[in-house]
């Protein structure tokens, strides 16, 4: 009787887990389109500050519903395709863009800690790379020649900075002596890696905008180039998945250098002023041509980031040596 008790308070305490957990995804995403609807609104609004225009400011008071207009109008119109199109690739791949986003919201930390995983940044570098596969694939499968030019561009430029990215990062784990991204915060209590390894922060800001294709690396959407690039077959709800898919992309890769350098900050505060900046930049600065957004990836970028890594071994060879000469010290002693 005492062990059927205890296996039925067992089984109680699971379900009300994987309810909580639940929840607490479902929480998740539906924030998430939330904060990627009214983040378009801010990008417009303060795109519109900048260039010294009126932004939306019909629907609502000061366009707040805007947003949502926009969701009506894409998913009220057809959904056409060609006959050409490879049907059952073409809708799939819009969806796998942006189930990877989602994945990648789920491994973030929270105080519920429901995702605290041990390999966690390995498994954010994972999806990451798998991002590239939705790009080629919707090129692919649309069977257009600009839909296919736009999707290689993309392809070369996804790869090239995820190369790039994972040497940036691979620098503050092996400091933090972690992989679990839920320990960054409890590394930097006394100081942020923000202010004294600010080159990796540079570089890693500048390789998360050619990640989520922002100006001035936008060549993924190059309209003048290739007329939308690889997405210009889809309407309505696959252009949507996608547009939803970036967007979320922006906001988690703000959240993620938030997350990684200034940890002791507001969390909200300092993601919001990184989708400032990457707002700002969009305003500010033209397109590259692609040969130099190639050179700053491989001959720049790169040996900056393996020079750090060498640094970050260094000063760990100190700290280890420094700590194992103290322990004979006082062993001696």
């Amino acid at each position: 009787m005492i062990l059927y008790s205890m296996i039925k308070i067992y089984s109680l305490s699971y379900w009300l887990y994987f309810y909580i957990n639940m929840m607490y995804f479902i929480l998740l995403i539906i924030m998430m389109f939330i904060s990627v609807a009214f983040f378009t609104l801010f990008e417009r609004k303060l795109l519109s500050y900048i260039h010294k225009r009126k932004g939306p400011n019909k629907a609502l008071f000061l366009g707040l519903m805007q947003p949502f207009a926009d969701a009506m109008k894409l998913l009220t119109k057809e959904f056409m395709y060609s006959n050409k199109t490879i049907y059952s690739v073409f809708i799939i791949s819009p969806m796998t863009m942006l189930l990877i986003t989602m994945s990648l919201w789920l491994l973030f930390p929270s105080n519920l800690n429901v995702m605290s995983i041990n390999n966690s940044m390995l498994l954010i570098l994972c999806y990451l790379s798998m991002s590239v596969y939705p790009i080629m694939l919707s090129g692919w499968s649309s069977n257009s020649s600009y839909a296919l030019m736009g999707a290689l561009r993309g392809l070369a430029q996804t790869i090239s900075y995820e190369v790039s990215l994972a040497a940036i990062i691979i620098s503050p784990m092996m400091l933090c002596e972690t992989m679990n991204f839920y320990y960054f915060k409890d590394f930097q209590t006394f100081l942020n890696f923000g202010l004294w390894y600010w080159p990796s922060m540079i570089m890693i800001y500048i390789s998360s905008l050619a990640e989520v294709n922002r100006t001035p690396f936008d060549f993924i959407e190059g309209e003048s180039e290739l007329v939308s690039g690889f997405n210009i077959e889809y309407y309505s709800l696959g252009f949507t998945l996608i547009f939803l898919s970036e967007y979320s992309m922006i906001i988690w890769m703000s959240g993620f250098i938030s997350m990684m350098f200034f940890p002791s900050i507001t969390f909200i505060f300092m993601t919001l002023c990184i989708s400032y900046s990457m707002i700002w930049v969009r305003a500010s600065f033209p397109r590259m041509r692609y040969d130099k957004l190639m050179f700053l990836c491989w001959k720049i970028i790169l040996p900056c980031s393996i020079t750090l890594l060498s640094f970050s071994l260094m000063i760990k060879y100190l700290i280890l040596m420094n700590m194992y000469s103290m322990n004979i010290f006082m062993f001696i002693c």
